[in-house]
């Protein structure tokens, strides 16, 4: 669908665009919005010391749903350059809603972080306007060809849209960001507001460069996601705060998101829109959906217990059983579990690396289901442990805004049973393997895979060690566990540098010198 804003057409005018991939990101967007409205609507009742920050929450979440919007329907780059600003300027303050020094610092890190990837993108769409005189989708991808601007362009707009995705190493304001935010904010930042540019970047590499970038690149894309995935999940094994383990997952589940970019190349190097494309949006939402419910679910544990360590949340399960059961469900949709958006965007992509020979990126997708299995496994394990004294809640959370987390939940891990033909193309064929035998397997290897890392890797007590068997257990591996303990000591102390201005900056630079090096070398 196509509409002209005062019928003048581009280039003069600008035009609003709706398809297939739009229509999707539109209803997720729909959805996660108003489930995390509800639950705001009773967790700002209940905590009577936010003071003016509900006010400023509704108008916040309706201008971030604008520009979503916006993003999704958006025909040409400035458009989108104006909507990605709106959808800044109204994420940041969600991050500082409860004033605090911290909070304030996270956000005020996330805008101008945020700020430099802007520029970059700006810079990149200039250099597109002073080439082609047009910046509307449709009449660039006709004109743009591989000469150095436009290379260079599409060097400076990835690496803008990398640094507001948070990709790693890009990821300087993302965990203290989403970890200090109230809860529903979280839900927004983590679920949805890193979405937008993500898309804006699909529409730039497959509508407007689709035949650029090369194959060098994205591969390099896809590596930078496989380094996110291992590094934000260890260092969320490490957390002692459900929050930061949270955001640190959101971390690594944005990697999987970028695994698309070289699976979608076909044999003479262009992107196409094929099922690689519909895997990683499949993934977009699904992850948009659970992770808000996940950082639902922990905002409701918080409000209850009145902490969010996971050491000390042993009898939770028993105390707020919907709150523990919606982040189990969530974390089993992340995972991959039968029937979730998940499972059938993994499906999607291991057909795509099967077909295109790239086993590698197969394996960095089984491996990245037993980490997100992992630190779903450990916080189950502590939740479901009897608690050695009855647990005393401090505030007993709302039912409305529990049911609004697990609907979230029970929408992720129902989305392969969608009929997603009309909108991306996904064939029937692949939602038929969902079930079966080499399903069930697939199950039980990612959860027992995960279980043996959340041991191996978490260094806080584990609730197996409390039984005479698990005292054995423990024992037995205590040498490999030391080990791994040590390992992941090594790779959290590397991702606290890497989120050190100066540190950020030199990988900003890096990132886009080694985009633009690649993109000169394949074309």
């Amino acid at each position: 669908m196509v509409y002209l804003l005062g019928a003048w057409p581009p280039p003069l005018g600008v035009a609003l665009r709706a398809d297939g991939l739009s229509a999707v990101m539109l209803a997720a967007t729909a959805i996660v919005v108003c489930a995390v409205a509800i639950f705001a609507a009773a967790d700002f009742r209940l905590a009577a010391g936010y003071g003016r920050a509900p006010f400023a929450f509704w108008i916040l979440l309706l201008a971030v749903w604008a520009a979503l919007n916006t993003i999704f329907v958006g025909g040409d780059l400035f458009t989108l350059y104006v909507a990605l600003e709106l959808l800044t300027f109204a994420a940041v303050p969600l991050v500082s809603l409860e004033g605090q020094a911290e909070t304030l610092q996270a956000a005020l890190r996330y805008l101008l972080f945020a700020l430099v990837g802007s520029v970059l993108y700006l810079m990149g769409t200039a250099l597109l306007y002073g080439l082609y005189g047009t910046l509307d989708i449709v009449l660039l991808s006709h004109r743009v060809s591989t000469e150095p601007g436009a290379l260079i362009a599409a060097a400076l707009m990835t690496t803008g849209l990398l640094a507001k995705t948070a990709l790693f190493p890009l990821h300087l304001w993302l965990p203290p960001a989403h970890a200090g935010a109230p809860a529903a904010a979280s839900a927004i930042l983590s679920g949805l507001v890193v979405k937008g540019s993500f898309f804006i970047l699909l529409r730039v590499w497959f509508n407007v460069l689709p035949g650029v970038p090369g194959f060098a690149a994205a591969q390099f894309l896809a590596a930078l996601g496989a380094g996110a995935i291992v590094v934000g999940s260890i260092v969320a094994l490490r957390q002692e705060r459900l929050k930061l383990l949270v955001a640190y997952s959101t971390m690594a589940q944005i990697g999987y998101l970028f695994l698309l970019f070289p699976l979608a190349l076909d044999a003479s190097g262009r992107l196409e829109t094929g099922q690689a494309l519909a895997g990683g949006l499949m993934q977009a939402i699904s992850h948009a959906a659970a992770k808000a419910a996940m950082f639902l679910a922990v905002g409701s544990i918080y409000a209850g217990l009145g902490h969010d360590r996971i050491t000390g949340i042993r009898g939770a399960a028993r105390a707020l059983p919907l709150s523990v059961m919606t982040f189990g469900l969530a974390g089993f949709a992340l995972m991959g579990i039968q029937p979730s958006g998940a499972s059938l965007a993994k499906e999607l992509l291991l057909q795509e690396t099967a077909r295109t020979g790239q086993w590698w990126w197969a394996g960095v997708l089984q491996v990245g289901g037993m980490f997100t299995a992992a630190y779903t496994v450990l916080v189950l394990a502590h939740a479901l442990s009897p608690s050695d004294h009855p647990v005393a809640l401090v505030a007993k959370p709302p039912r409305g805004s529990g049911l609004a987390a697990l609907a979230l939940a029970l929408c992720s891990l129902l989305l392969g049973l969608l009929p997603w033909e009309p909108y991306l193309p996904i064939t029937y064929t692949v939602e038929s393997k969902l079930f079966g035998v080499e399903a069930l397997v697939k199950l039980l290897v990612t959860v027992f895979g995960g279980a043996a890392l959340a041991i191996l890797l978490s260094p806080w007590p584990h609730p197996l060690a409390f039984s005479a068997a698990g005292k054995t257990i423990m024992q037995l591996i205590a040498p490999l566990r030391r080990t791994c303990i040590g390992l992941g000591s090594l790779v959290e102390t590397g991702d606290g540098i890497l989120r050190q201005w100066s540190t950020a900056t030199i990988s900003l630079l890096l990132v886009a010198l080694l985009l633009a090096a690649l993109m000169f070398a394949a074309n």
